[in-house]
């Protein structure tokens, strides 16, 4: 049988405690390049958008799954085909050593998922949705 988390005393504080990770400064950029191997690598190249997050960046999780927060919404530096992504927790230094987490962009798959991938600069981003889920449900 597999390994069970209960959401209420592990999945859900597990979820709260990424956003407390992301903090009241946090912020989601989204780059052409590859997604690295980890959050320690250097940042991927092409940065398209950044995004300052609110505060919280997250609601609070619910039955194992946390959902964002407000708007996130900006205008784009870069052009290209967004990739990937990283949230960092300092919008002062996006580097490996402030990275909570990254991953993939794409149409219909990927964590971060767009309508359309082609980002042009000045081009308004705007995340319509993104919900973290927390695995091994009980």
């Amino acid at each position: 049988m597999a390994l069970q988390l209960d959401d209420d005393r592990t999945q859900n504080p597990m979820l709260d405690a990424i956003d407390t990770a992301v903090g009241a400064t946090g912020s989601l950029i989204v780059y052409s390049g590859a997604q690295p191997a980890n959050c320690s690598s250097a940042n991927p190249s092409g940065e398209l958008v950044d995004i300052t997050l609110p505060s919280p960046a997250f609601a609070g999780a619910s039955g194992g799954a946390m959902a964002k927060s407000g708007t996130w919404s900006a205008s784009a530096t870069g052009t290209g085909t967004a990739a990937s992504f990283r949230i960092y927790n300092s919008t002062g230094t996006q580097d490996g050593t402030t990275c909570i987490m990254q991953g993939s962009c794409g149409i219909g798959s990927g964590e971060l998922q767009f309508d359309n991938t082609s980002i042009s600069s000045g081009q308004t981003v705007t995340v319509s949705t993104f919900t973290l889920t927390a695995g091994n449900d009980s």
